[in-house]
């Protein structure tokens, strides 16, 4: 048992970390990349696809289709992403991506899970291909046009309502940014799963202070959010969002009638430490001169032993 129990959290490092390495070699290809959502949410979202969620394996095409054109009744070849995370089967759970700029790390989880295939990538916002760099709902791991921050979770809201008085049993997982807990439209989400007491929803938060202006604390004051989210009727647990052992206790947190929501704190250059100097700013990591990139890539090969396809 203490073997099995050493296996399946090594697999969750396994993926984490090629999470990281895939997301630091393609910024430093294109000079920059959404890197720092990579370092504080790859243990979230390699635990949820690694052992939380319940999931069936993937019907999409390893290699992504191109993009076939928004969704209408004449458009016959049109596709969500969400074959990726397996059918939609009643007893089986779904995973909904709030912050969609995140999206190249979802990818790279999808990669690592051997979901897509590593190809896919390649495709990342080129013209005409699904794998968009802001994920749509065609995009492989999506199945919802999120828009703006913060439209997430009320979509998410009437999916599991609908499925609750169709008698399904799966549950819905989303992830969100915290920079999203500044949106108004979230805690009408928040209030009205409570509500309707949607306790098939599991809401995991990266909580890691920042947003595309700086800190979120030197924007708008979201904090205390378990507290607030409590007093919308919530369950809310606090953990370390690279503590995996935590990410799969707080999963399993007793919350009858009521919806889950897990801040997990994290940092943003977490397992790429020599970002930290970029502080306070870390929202997209552009790569500005010679040095630096020449420093990345030391640590690329230090690190993770160079790219890996």
């Amino acid at each position: 048992m203490a073997h099995q129990e050493q296996d399946w959290k090594d697999q969750i490092k396994r993926i984490a970390n090629g999470v990281r390495r895939r997301v630091l070699e393609f910024t430093l290809r294109n000079g920059g990349g959404y890197l720092s959502q990579a370092c504080s949410s790859a243990e979230i979202l390699s635990t949820l696809y690694g052992k939380i969620m319940n999931l069936g394996p993937s019907i999409s095409p390893r290699i992504p289709l191109p993009f076939a054109g928004v969704p209408s009744k004449n458009n016959k070849d049109y596709f969500t992403g969400a074959g990726y995370n397996g059918p939609k089967e009643p007893h089986l759970d779904r995973f909904f991506l709030s912050p969609v700029h995140y999206a190249l790390v979802l990818y790279a989880v999808l990669v690592e899970t051997d979901r897509m295939a590593p190809e896919g990538l390649e495709m990342f916002n080129k013209d005409g291909s699904s794998v968009e760099m802001i994920g749509a709902d065609h995009s492989p791991g999506h199945e919802l046009m999120s828009g703006s921050l913060g439209q997430t979770l009320s979509q998410v809201l009437g999916i599991a309502l609908a499925r609750k008085r169709k008698g399904e049993t799966g549950k819905n997982w989303v992830m969100m940014s915290d920079g999203e807990f500044m949106i108004g439209q979230t805690w009408e989400a928040v209030e009205t799963l409570s509500f309707y007491a949607l306790d098939s929803v599991c809401v995991f938060i990266d909580a890691n202070g920042q947003s595309a202006d700086g800190k979120i604390e030197t924007v708008n004051q979201i904090e205390p959010l378990k507290s607030r989210l409590e007093s919308f009727g919530a369950v809310a647990v606090e953990i370390d969002g690279h503590n995996i052992e935590q990410i799969v206790e707080a999963a399993n947190v007793q919350h009858v009638g009521k919806p889950l929501f897990v801040i997990a704190r994290t940092r943003p250059y977490c397992g790429i430490d020599i970002l930290e100097k970029r502080a306070p700013k870390f929202h997209y990591v552009r790569i500005s001169n010679e040095q630096e990139k020449q420093e990345l890539e030391n640590f690329l090969r230090q690190r993770f032993g160079g790219a890996e396809k």
